[in-house]
Parts: C-alpha cells; sequence; structure tokens
C-alpha cells in the first residue's frame, strides 16, 4: 500500500505540536466579526404569518426573502442559542455557485438537469454579490475563484480541462512542494468571512422588521387547526406558514430525521503571515483551494492575511451524536497542522491562533433535500453537506415558493422533488459510515481506485462525504 503525499513528507512532530501552543478552540470568524447586536428571549405568545426555525444562514436567507417579496408579511425567527453560532459561523467562507454539491452530482443523478443546475447556481451567487452591495454587507466578498489542485499522480488524470494548470504554473501562483497540477474554477466561488456574513444578514433582517429571538430552543411543533404553533420552554409562536431551518439538529419533522446525519469537521487558522512569509507562497490571486483526495483538503487566505486549514477528518458519532464536546478533537488538530507544514514547508515556525469543529448536515446524495408536511403548511431543507454558504440562499427561495404555493422553475426542478434515501438506524449507520471511511482512505492511498463497498455504493447513489 502506498504512502500519501502527506504521509511521506510529514514534517518532525515537534513542528506540528509547537505550531497549535497558545491556540484557542474558538472559531475564529466569530471572534474577529466583533460584537453583534444580541436579541431577546421569547417569553410570551406570539401570532404571526411565517415562523422561521434556525437562524443561520438558511433561516437568515429565509428571512429576508420573505420581507423583499412581502414586505408586510408578518416573520419571527426563533434561535436556540447565537444568529450564525453553529454551521453558519463555523465553515471555511467557500461561497460556491454549485447547489448540487459538484457539477458532476447534478450529472451523474439529474443529468436532462445539469445545465439549468449549472444556471441556477450561478445566477444564485449573482444574486448573493447583487444583495451583498445593496445593503452595504461587510462580510470581505472577494469572487477569487478556487484552485482544485492535484496532489497525488492519479489525480493529475482527472485535469486535463481547459483550465488546466501544470505543476510549474500552479506553483508559481501559489508555492507548495505538494501540488502537481490544478484546474483553475474562476467565476464559480467566492470567498466570505463568515462570521461578517452572519452579522451582516442578521442586521439587515432586523432592519427589515424581522423579529428575532435568540436563547429560544423550539421544542416542539404542532397543528393548530388551520394554523401550526412552535413551542419553546418560554413562549410560543402560532404562524400560518412554518420553514424549519435547523441544518444538522434533529428535524422536528420526526419522519425525516433519518435523513441526515451528523458529520463533524475540523479547522485551523494561522497568526497573520508576514510579507516574507507572503512572498514565500505567492498566492497573490487569493483563491480559495481544496485537494482532490477523498479525505480532502480546504484552504484559503483571510483578508489579513491568516491561513485557514481545514477539512481532512469527517467524524461521524455514534447516535448522531451532537454534543458540545465533539468540537474540539486533538487527533484532528495535530493531523491538519502536520498537513499544513507538509503543504507549505517554508513557513514552518508559524503559529495557529485559533482551533475549531463544526457540524454538516449530510446527506446520501450529498446535496440539500426539500420537503413538506402539514398540507404544506411547513417547509423544511437539510442536507447541504458541506456546501451551504450559498446553496442556502438557493434553497430559501425554493421554500418560500413552496409554503407560499407558488409553482417555480425552482420547484419543478427533479432535484427538488425528489427526496434523497434516508441513513439506516443505529447501528447500522455507525458500521457502515466507518466502513465507507476506511475505505476512502484506503484509496487515497491506492491510486484512487475503489474496493467493491465503494463501487457499490456509487451504484446506488448511496454517498459519504463532508
Amino acid at each position: 500500500m502506498q504512502q500519501t503525499v502527506f504521509e511521506r513528507l510529514a514534517p518532525n512532530e515537534s513542528v506540528t505540536r509547537l505550531a497549535l501552543e497558545g491556540s484557542v478552540n474558538r472559531p475564529f470568524w466569530i471572534d474577529d466579526a466583533g460584537e453583534k447586536k444580541q436579541f431577546p428571549r421569547l417569553q410570551s405568545a406570539l401570532t404571526t404569518d411565517l415562523v422561521i426555525v434556525g437562524g443561520g444562514y438558511l433561516g437568515l436567507w429565509t428571512a429576508i426573502q420573505a420581507k423583499e417579496r412581502d414586505a408586510s408579511r408578518q416573520v419571527v425567527l426563533l434561535e436556540g442559542r447565537r444568529t450564525g453560532w453553529a454551521a453558519s459561523g463555523r465553515n471555511g467562507g467557500f461561497c460556491e455557485a454549485s447547489i448540487t454539491h459538484g457539477q458532476d452530482i447534478a450529472e451523474r443523478r439529474w443529468p436532462e438537469e445539469a445545465e439549468q443546475l449549472e444556471r441556477l447556481g450561478l445566477e444564485n451567487l449573482d444574486e448573493i454579490e447583487a444583495t451583498i452591495k445593496k445593503y452595504g454587507i461587510e462580510c470581505d466578498f472577494e469572487r477569487t475563484g478556487v484552485l482544485v489542485v492535484a496532489v497525488e499522480p492519479y489525480q493529475d488524470e482527472k485535469l486535463r480541462g481547459d483550465d488546466y494548470m501544470s505543476t510549474e504554473q500552479i506553483r508559481a501562483e501559489v508555492n507548495s512542494p505538494t501540488f502537481l497540477s490544478a484546474e483553475w474554477e474562476r467565476d464559480s466561488t467566492a470567498m466570505v468571512h463568515p462570521g461578517k456574513l452572519v452579522k451582516e444578514l442578521t442586521r439587515v433582517a432586523d432592519q427589515l422588521g424581522v423579529q428575532i429571538y435568540e436563547e429560544s430552543l423550539v421544542t416542539r411543533l404542532t397543528s393548530r387547526g388551520q394554523r401550526m404553533q412552535v413551542l419553546t420552554a418560554e413562549g410560543s409562536v402560532t404562524a400560518d406558514r412554518v420553514v424549519l431551518a435547523t441544518n444538522a439538529f434533529p428535524s422536528l419533522l420526526k419522519r425525516f430525521r433519518l435523513h441526515t446525519v451528523p458529520v463533524f469537521d475540523y479547522a485551523l487558522m494561522t497568526e497573520p503571515l508576514n510579507a516574507a512569509q507572503m512572498e514565500a507562497i505567492g498566492w497573490k490571486n487569493r483563491q480559495g483551494i481544496a485537494d482532490m483526495g477523498n479525505q480532502f483538503h480546504y484552504y484559503r487566505i483571510t483578508k489579513d492575511n491568516r491561513i485557514l486549514f481545514g477539512g481532512y477528518d469527517a467524524i461521524y458519532n455514534f447516535g448522531r451524536k451532537m454534543d458540545d464536546q465533539h468540537y474540539d478533537r486533538t487527533e484532528s488538530f495535530l493531523d491538519l497542522s502536520s498537513h499544513f507544514f507538509t503543504t507549505f514547508p517554508q513557513l514552518e515556525g508559524l503559529r495557529f491562533t485559533h482551533r475549531w469543529g463544526g457540524v454538516i448536515d449530510t446527506s446520501t446524495r450529498l446535496c440539500a433535500f426539500f420537503t413538506q408536511a402539514y398540507d404544506g403548511r411547513v417547509a423544511y431543507a437539510a442536507g447541504f453537506t458541506g456546501l451551504g454558504v450559498g446553496a442556502t440562499r438557493f434553497a430559501a427561495n425554493v421554500l418560500l415558493d413552496k409554503i407560499d404555493g407558488l409553482e417555480t422553475e425552482r420547484t419543478r426542478l427533479r432535484m427538488v422533488r425528489e427526496m434523497p434515501l434516508p441513513f439506516p438506524p443505529e447501528p447500522i449507520t455507525f458500521a457502515t459510515i466507518r466502513a465507507t471511511q476506511w475505505a476512502l482512505k484506503k484509496a487515497d492511498r491506492n491510486g484512487g481506485k475503489r474496493n467493491l463497498l465503494l463501487r457499490v455504493m456509487d451504484a446506488c447513489g448511496f454517498g459519504f462525504d463532508s
């Protein structure tokens, strides 16, 4: 069995450990965004037109677009902690055009819609950029694209497209001894500051008249005649329509709780690079970067020249557990630190200031699904599988179309009308995911060759990813 480049060129363990000393287990983005307005707990019984459960990107985009569609519509948003504290404040900040987790998934699952899905995704990204300009949203938006890099010879064979970059070309662009070749997808991805984006979307929703309540965990969803009611510990909201935007957290619609699993992903953030360190790596065009391993890494540079380095591990805990303790995982941080200095050995001595974990709502088809309940009064989307920064805005439009009873180009999509396979119950899910992860790691060490388990899962359209 071959070793991967991250095993062959691994730095001394002392380099790896020293870089992590003094880092804090907290998302850099939330620290860096600064204080944002706090909203009260729900402590009364309200009546409204639309109630949104969840204050991440999906809930905030839904709230904003609901008011944009109809300024007179009364909208209440309930968040269990603070807006954006979970996945929306912990991701890498890659705002991608794809609404299907990559064009290859669209072509494999919905070939007759693939071009349409690509167009809708690009239009959605354009609309995000326009919204940022319209409301003066400060979120370090940079439409620099993404470099997809080959770090193993077998990966290079998959990159012979129009935007192919040879070893010399990619290392002139970003200097790493691990890079063999790359493809620069120039228009399909923007970099954003996740914490600032959450803060600003919250501001815009508030200014548009959305009633926001924090520390207001919804515990129950019930029908009240022709209306719906959501309950919290200290209050309730009765509404004509409900949108559930709860991401990886257990759905309030019990029959859909097996349609996602919570997978934990980890990231590191460095201290700012000085001028000499920046010169050593290049990266003047500030693209996002992702390598092509099954256990892939994603990394990007911030406005103040820090490097975020994340990915590789995708940890599922038995029983779909989402305890806060899972946001800190020493093994994953040590691996990421080692892989960082394998990628950029010229930066030895650089320190990490922040380390954190985030939870991903993974679906078996690796992209979001959409459904309704209670005769169409409740709409729900989940399963973004790590590419929700941009796709949540598209999903918000789908959910609003559905609760408003509109037939649109979005709602006619087979991708929107179809549901993915659910994950099996425990202990089957845990055993299957562990076996899949072992097979993916083996494939990375074996020239990308997929074993029987992976080939069967591919044929069944059953996937697992971060």
